[in-house]
């Protein structure tokens, strides 16, 4: 936040790791922020721990912090609604939303993922859920982004997309701060798929470093990873260089890489000959790249995109497919010249 702005009312929707973190991270900043829990003991436990011990545990609220479960009261006179509940919840949640919203706050949304019914981003779901004067401030937000690491106030860049430059400019002086760093972009497609593919690649990773097919492979995924999103991508609408930049790139990085990926750990279990069931038992928390996998693989092949590896982490997941009988016939297919 720049020093010439003031502090806004804020409502942080869904206090998972993700939306606890933009909270604290919005409350360093000064702003007075309103953490939503759904769940009346959870929120209260939060409020009198002064943490989420569940997901972030030992990270102190800043002061300007509450956690409440009341929907209206949370989002009464606010500047800025932030939706960070799992994809999976982000039609029901935001319809909620919307009846308490007016045409001069602004909404920004955090979740990630593709619709599976609707093959529809986050924010294509959201256009459709929120009443119309709601629409026009409308923002995504994504990024390499930890959680945990946001939570701890170490060095991040994020990027907001949106169609007002207005709203646009309000989130990210809202959010930036400290080692916090926002950019913007008008390209709403393309944060929006990369933020919701590279969890899919983040499996693959996952399984290849699972299995032990050393950093080679890794590198190879993430690169051909990036040439699928980029077509996928570009067959929604989305600007080439989006991919290039934090929401394809830097997040595709982050996410197949970094040991605090749950898409990852997911992949690191398959290739570790471990049941999807008891990988999802003992991560504890949502990985978005299980439900986005099989909604990728719909949204390509209704786009006519050729994706491989996300077509090998479909039927991994969904059809059983063995780990090394996917690995094989990616290695396998045919050679052709490098191309996006």
């Amino acid at each position: 936040m720049s020093d010439d702005t003031a502090p806004l009312n804020v409502a942080v929707i869904g206090a998972g790791s993700w939306g606890t973190a933009l909270a604290m991270q919005l409350a360093r900043n000064g702003h007075h922020v309103r953490l939503w829990d759904r769940d009346a003991g959870r929120a209260a436990r939060m409020q009198a721990e002064r943490q989420n011990r569940r997901y972030l545990p030992d990270l102190m609220f800043p002061e300007t912090l509450t956690v409440m479960d009341g929907l209206a009261s949370a989002l009464d006179r606010v500047a800025l609604v932030v939706a960070a509940v799992p994809s999976t919840a982000v039609r029901s949640v935001v319809a909620e939303v919307g009846t308490h919203m007016h045409a001069a706050q602004v909404i920004c949304g955090a979740s990630k993922g593709i619709e599976v019914d609707t093959l529809l981003t986050m924010d294509e779901v959201m256009r459709e859920v929120l009443p119309s004067h709601v629409r026009p401030n409308l923002c995504a937000l994504a990024g390499p982004s930890f959680a945990k690491e946001v939570a701890m106030g170490l060095p991040t860049a994020v990027v907001v997309g949106g169609e007002s430059e207005w709203a646009c400019h309000l989130v990210g002086e809202a959010f930036h701060g400290g080692f916090f760093r926002v950019y913007h972009t008008d390209d709403v497609v393309g944060v929006e798929v990369g933020a919701a593919l590279k969890n899919v690649l983040a499996i693959a990773c996952g399984v290849s470093d699972g299995a032990g097919l050393g950093t080679n492979a890794r590198a190879a995924l993430i690169t051909r990873g990036l040439a699928e999103m980029t077509r996928l991508a570009v067959a929604r609408g989305a600007q080439p260089l989006t991919m290039m930049g934090l929401a394809g790139l830097g997040d595709l990085v982050l996410t197949c890489t970094g040991d605090l990926s749950r898409n990852r750990r997911v992949g690191l279990g398959l290739g570790q000959g471990k049941t999807l069931p008891v990988i999802l038992e003992e991560l504890g928390q949502v990985a978005e790249g299980v439900v986005t996998a099989r909604s990728a693989w719909n949204l390509a092949q209704k786009c006519g995109v050729e994706v491989p590896i996300m077509e090998q982490v479909y039927r991994m997941l969904y059809e059983d497919k063995p780990v090394f009988e996917a690995l094989r016939d990616l290695s396998g297919r045919p050679r052709i010249a490098e191309r996006a």
